[in-house]
C-alpha cells in the first residue's frame, strides 16, 4: 500500500513539474537592423558590404554573387514572439547591384558610391 501511494505521489509531482520547464530562446542566423541596411549603397564592393552587414549565413554555391542573410528567432516562451527575416544581396563584377527582402531600402541606396 505504501508503495502505491509513493508511486502516485511521484507521478503527480513529475507531471506538475513538467509544465514549469524552462525553454530558452533560440536565435539563428544574421541579426540585421534597419540602421545597418540604411548604410548600404549601390556599387559597394563585397568587402564593404561584409564590413557593414557581416558575413552572410548562406553564400550561394552555384552563384557566388548572391548572398543570403537569414535570421530566425524561436521563442521559448510564446510562439507570438517567433520571427523570420531574410535579405538577399546581388553583386555583378564585385559591385552591389540589388538588394531585397524584409527590410526597406533607403533612398540613398540608389545613389552610387563615390570612390
Amino acid at each position: 500500500m505504501l508503495f502505491r501511494l509513493f508511486a502516485v505521489v511521484l507521478c503527480l509531482s513529475i507531471t506538475a513539474c513538467s509544465s514549469w520547464v524552462y525553454r530558452i530562446d533560440i536565435p539563428q542566423g544574421n541579426y540585421l537592423e534597419q540602421k545597418d541596411i540604411d548604410k548600404l549603397q549601390i556599387e559597394m564592393t563585397k568587402e564593404q558590404v561584409k564590413y557593414v552587414l557581416g558575413s552572410p549565413v548562406v553564400a550561394d554555391s552555384f552563384n557566388p554573387d548572391v548572398w543570403h542573410y537569414v535570421y530566425r528567432f524561436k521563442s521559448g516562451r510564446n510562439s507570438e514572439f517567433d520571427s523570420n527575416k531574410k535579405f538577399i544581396i546581388k553583386f555583378k563584377d564585385n559591385k552591389l547591384i540589388s538588394a531585397e527582402g524584409d527590410f526597406e531600402l533607403p533612398e540613398s541606396f540608389y545613389t552610387p558610391m563615390i570612390n
